[in-house]
């Protein structure tokens, strides 16, 4: 047998003690620290984020500032941002990552699998062909080739020059 050793992902899956209280969505975007909390973007109504627990290598989120838990309840100018946003993100994320594909959506509730089901968020998943493997099927483990940090990164070098072409 084989070892695979990822040593940083123990900052992941080691519990905190206690856990902060609150809502990562109002309270991280607040404190103003977002290099440590990976907030790449922030626009009038809505930020972008990596995901903590990706399902791959720059796995985002684009959440609204607004404490609102769904996606009807949003105004029209907060839906359009999180758009924009979430087309921003693709674009740089072409740009470092290349991926092949990408899964997008929102999971509104509890029970359709959001983990914080009280305040709404778009999820942007870039895809990889072959990027599926024995590792989640037989041992119920996801293997993240690159640190949260190192995408991070990658992503706001990526998301500056997506900006300036833009302009």
């Amino acid at each position: 047998m084989e070892n695979l050793w990822a040593p940083w992902r123990m900052a992941f899956i080691q519990p905190q003690t206690p856990p902060k209280p609150g809502c990562i969505f109002c309270t991280q975007p607040a404190e103003g620290r977002d290099e440590e909390y990976h907030i790449l973007q922030r626009g009038e109504h809505c930020f972008v984020m990596l995901n903590l627990y990706p399902y791959s290598n720059g796995h985002l989120m684009v959440a609204p500032y607004q404490h609102i838990g769904a996606l009807e309840e949003l105004d029209a100018a907060t839906l359009a941002e999180m758009m924009a946003l979430a087309q921003l993100a693709i674009k740089a994320l072409r740009l470092a990552m290349n991926p092949d594909g990408f899964n997008m959506g929102f999971n509104q509730g509890k029970v359709a699998g959001a983990g914080f089901a009280e305040h709404i968020h778009f999820h942007v998943v870039p895809r990889w062909n072959g990027d599926t493997n024995f590792m989640p099927v037989l041992a119920d483990i996801k293997v993240m080739p690159e640190h949260i940090d190192t995408v991070y990164q990658q992503l706001k070098e990526a998301l500056a020059k997506v900006q300036n072409n833009q302009e």
